[in-house]
């Protein structure tokens, strides 16, 4: 979509200044996404659980998750919006993937809403056509091999070519809605590895998949799989 907007310039801006422009109209498009279906407390029920979060506690939260120096609040302060903004989640588990670190940084958090606690806080791969150490090119596009940004919510696992994997369904419109049909899955990776990190100074890339190490990819998998919310910022 956006791509299509902005291709005519190409042949009238320099392209550095094009991709610049693009940058900034895929981020403001998600802001937009996220802010329309925004609600300033959310109480939801499902599963035997109730979960209650305000905006204005975000940061309390922050502070007591002790994620300052790890997670910049304005990225934990977007995931919590998409959380609280999200019906039919079946989990209290808000994933948060920062994309706009190095995969050389544990970028990738799963928190537990209700107990406040971060369960995991380990490295994420990201698309080989998305950039090398740092991620700057995303996509909805089948073929891309570009990681994509938005809200995620997880669904099924299954065995597949990458082992144990779990399905993932996008719910920003123009964003991350063809993650199904581009296959796009949790899955782990050996280049995802602190091991492969230290001999190589960055992590290995995917197709566009979120993979984690193969070492906690089916502990974090059967975590988060059946219905928990994954917000990737890039």
């Amino acid at each position: 979509m956006i791509e299509c907007a902005f291709h005519r310039l190409h042949h009238q801006l320099p392209s550095r200044l094009v991709e610049i422009m693009k940058h900034i109209a895929k981020r403001l498009l998600l802001a937009v996404l996220l802010s329309a279906t925004a609600l300033t407390t959310v109480s939801v029920a499902h599963a035997g659980y109730v979960t209650n979060v305000s905006y204005q506690a975000a940061e309390e939260l922050y502070n007591e998750l002790e994620l300052a120096g790890k997670l910049d609040y304005d990225v934990f302060e977007e995931a919590v919006n998409a959380f609280v903004s999200l019906d039919g989640k079946n989990k209290p588990y808000l994933t948060i993937i920062d994309y706009s670190k190095p995969s050389s940084d544990k970028r990738f958090f799963v928190i537990d809403m209700e107990n406040r606690e971060v369960l995991f806080n380990t490295y994420v791969a990201h698309g080989k056509n998305s950039g090398a150490a740092y991620s700057t090119e995303f996509s909805n596009i089948q073929d891309s091999k570009q990681t994509s940004l938005g809200v995620f919510i997880t669904s099924t696992t299954y065995d597949g070519s990458n082992g144990y994997s779990l399905r993932l369904d996008g719910l920003s419109p123009g964003i991350n809605d063809n993650a199904r049909n581009r296959y796009i899955v949790v899955h782990g990776a050996d280049y995802a590895e602190e091991s492969f990190l230290k001999s190589n100074g960055q992590l290995g890339r995917s197709w566009g998949c979120p993979a984690v190490p193969n070492s906690i990819a089916r502990s974090v998998i059967d975590t988060i799989k059946d219905g928990s919310v994954i917000y990737a910022h890039g």
